[in-house]
């Protein structure tokens, strides 16, 4: 799948998300579809979730 085809996707999901269940379960969807790329990525082996986690502490930086 492309990113176009599967930016496209996601958008309609969330449009229609929007439209049914208003501004928190549009919200709620986001966050969800947001969780699963980060995990979705941590499992292809394309983020190391541990090095996130110290650079979010302050333990390491991107440089």
């Amino acid at each position: 799948m492309t990113p176009v085809i599967g930016g496209a996707a996601a958008g309609a999901v969330l449009a229609v998300v929007a439209l049914a269940f208003g501004f928190w379960g549009f919200i709620l969807t986001l966050l969800f579809m947001g969780i699963g790329a980060v995990l979705g990525r941590a499992a292809e082996g394309r983020l190391d979730l541990a090095a996130v986690f110290d650079a979010l502490r302050g333990r390491r930086t991107s440089s």
